[in-house]
């Protein structure tokens, strides 16, 4: 039976374990990545145990425990096992980001239980060729903007690397001073995140562009692959001085991943209703749905 005894937090060293595991089960939802925990770590103290083949991932917000359902061959006991352990130790959604088909499997093994679409962690998932051509009528404004961004801002492009992350860095201090991440704990994370992101640039095996208007660092993004078909963006901040600069820095992203992969997934929205505005404004090609499980 599942114990606290089995979970211990989730570190850079453990890195080489789940590249292993994520071969054998890759994962679609950002959420998962190993990326995304050791970044995340100072506010959802990621937590993993490792049962019968199974990575079982655990994260704590503000005091709230939620579980992941088990990531690796089907197990009946082990699931019955952790629905009854979320029970004890989880919050007011015990269990989330249940994938659909995973969700008609417990549905099967326990037809009591509540299970809810969790809307603000859909993720969007977009085709790299429509983000990098921006084709027809849906992408007019889009263009437009693009259009006006370059012939208003002399710019360059470059990609992230050991020379230039000390200017990243600067330009990240930048981004939370316009944005008050003082006053804001959410965005106080985010920086945190977005700074151990570059810290680690390489023992996380990142990649990301950046902008340069007038030489100075003005957008980035950082990116990584996600599975066989596509890529994940972690992070994307631009400054407030060029218009367009956002959708610029888009766009010269997806143009790099559109030779690698098929789709771009860009995350959930959080259920921030601007975000999820701007995301759908992209038209995605279809969302990664996720459901939770609810007391």
């Amino acid at each position: 039976m599942l114990s606290q005894e089995d979970f211990r937090p989730v570190t850079l060293e453990d890195r080489a374990f789940f590249e292993q595991h994520y071969a054998r089960y890759p994962q679609s939802h950002s959420d998962n990545t190993f990326t995304n925990m050791v970044c995340w770590n100072q506010i959802a103290q990621y937590r993993y145990a490792y049962v019968n083949g199974n990575v079982i991932l655990a994260s704590t917000i503000f005091g709230e425990t939620s579980f992941r359902p088990p990531i690796g061959p089907r197990d009946p006991a082990l699931m019955k096992d952790l629905i009854r352990f979320a029970g004890v130790y989880g919050g007011a959604t015990p269990i989330v980001l249940i994938d659909p088909a995973t969700a008609e499997w417990i549905r099967e093994l326990d037809p009591s239980l509540v299970l809810v679409p969790d809307r603000n962690h859909f993720e969007y998932v977009y085709r790299a060729a429509d983000l990098t051509e921006l084709p027809g009528k849906n992408y007019l404004k889009i263009r437009s903007q693009i259009n006006k961004f370059r012939k208003n801002c002399a710019h360059t492009v470059e990609p992230i690397t050991a020379d230039n992350r000390a200017e990243v860095m600067e330009f990240l201090v930048k981004w939370c001073e316009w944005k008050g991440c003082e006053n804001d704990l959410v965005l106080a994370h985010e920086k945190e995140a977005v700074f151990y992101a570059i810290e680690h640039f390489n023992e996380l095996s990142l990649r990301g562009l950046m902008i340069r208007v007038e030489g100075q660092v003005a957008a980035i993004s950082l990116f990584e692959r996600l599975n066989s078909d596509t890529a994940l963006v972690h992070f994307e901040k631009g400054l407030p001085d060029c218009e367009g600069i956002y959708k610029a820095i888009n766009q010269e992203t997806a143009a790099v991943l559109v030779r690698e992969v098929e789709y771009i997934n860009r995350e959930s929205d959080l259920g921030v209703a601007g975000l999820r505005e701007a995301k759908l404004r992209y038209h995605p090609d279809h969302m990664i749905e996720v459901w939770s499980l609810r007391r």
